[in-house]
């Protein structure tokens, strides 16, 4: 089963059937995700982040032009990942605004900084490096090309087999 993730990332219910088959996909069904999105909703990103994680189907995520801010997000929780050439990857801090008293906004901004955080830890790590992250959580963007999304995860899927032989070598 394949859906698209293209244009703008909008509200939650513009994604109900996508929510459904994640939730209701058996170990036995393969589901594609095809991102073309300059990012959008963040909320609505993590529903589809964890609907992912949640479903006992292996996720696809498909890279066929660009996925910017949360659509980079998505396209990192798939099970498998797929670069077609001339894509672009990137990613960047969250947007938002705040209103209520001046102590509410502190509080906010301390706690979705906090939350963001942890989502990008917990998100891109191993993908980007430790300092990628700080560097992007201090207000850069980090762009790369589908060359460089190649480069990390054929890094990632050593470091993941390099890995595994050292357990298997522990338990011998």
């Amino acid at each position: 089963m394949s859906y698209y993730l293209c244009g703008e990332i909008r509200e939650p219910h513009h994604y109900t059937d996508l929510f459904y088959t994640l939730r209701t996909a058996s170990e036995t069904d393969l589901i594609y995700l095809h991102l073309n999105s300059p990012g959008g909703e963040f909320d609505t990103g993590l529903q589809i982040i964890n609907n992912i994680r949640a479903s006992e189907a292996h996720v696809v995520t498909v890279l066929e032009a660009r996925a910017f801010s949360m659509a980079a997000f998505i396209f990192l929780s798939g099970d498998e990942l797929v670069v077609h050439d001339n894509c672009q990857l990137m990613f960047h801090t969250y947007t938002g605004s705040l209103d209520g008293r001046g102590s509410e906004q502190q509080a906010q901004v301390a706690a979705v900084s906090s939350w963001f955080e942890k989502m990008m830890t917990r998100l891109c790590s191993p993908f980007l490096s430790d300092s990628e992250i700080s560097r992007i959580l201090k207000g850069s963007d980090v762009w790369m090309d589908s060359d460089g999304v190649r480069q990390r995860l054929m890094r990632m899927q050593r470091a993941q087999a390099q890995a595994g032989r050292r357990r298997v070598a522990k338990k011998d």
